[in-house]
């Protein structure tokens, strides 16, 4: 056992630590002493700086009459779609609502348009990414 003398706001206490058993771990040894170095070498030529990355290719052109798709920014259930197959949407109109952490999200039109597909229906769990619905 050992015993301490522990001052807390002035209080003296006296406190008794039992012995566990289990070692401590050794101290480190004292890092030897480096031998002092030979003469310096000579500096290395710098690298050449490398190639920069090619560019990305450019994507592929959406087929005509593709529309833009809508993708689901985070996982989570439809709550709610409030256009459908067919009808006229104007940029920013909701579309439908995304429950996501017990929050409804209002998905909009990213532009001007008709809803040309819809693969999700209410109730659905959707994961981000999947695709939403389609303006065209």
């Amino acid at each position: 056992m050992r015993k301490f003398t522990v001052t807390v706001n002035g209080q003296d206490y006296d406190v008794v630590v039992k012995d566990s058993g289990v070692a401590a771990a050794p101290a480190a040894a004292a890092p030897a002493a480096a031998p002092a170095p030979a003469a310096a070498p000579a500096p290395a030529a710098a690298p050449a700086p490398a190639p920069a990355p090619a560019a990305a290719p450019a994507p592929a052109a959406a087929p005509a009459g593709a529309g833009e798709v809508v993708e689901a920014p985070m996982p989570g259930k439809v709550l709610r779609i409030n256009k459908h197959v067919g009808d006229a949407v104007a940029a920013g109109d909701e579309v439908l609502v995304l429950e996501a952490m017990k929050m409804g999200n209002p998905i909009m039109a990213p532009c001007d348009g008709k809803i040309t597909g819809m693969p999700v229906s209410e109730g659905q769990s959707v994961q981000g990414g999947d695709t939403l619905f389609t303006v065209g």
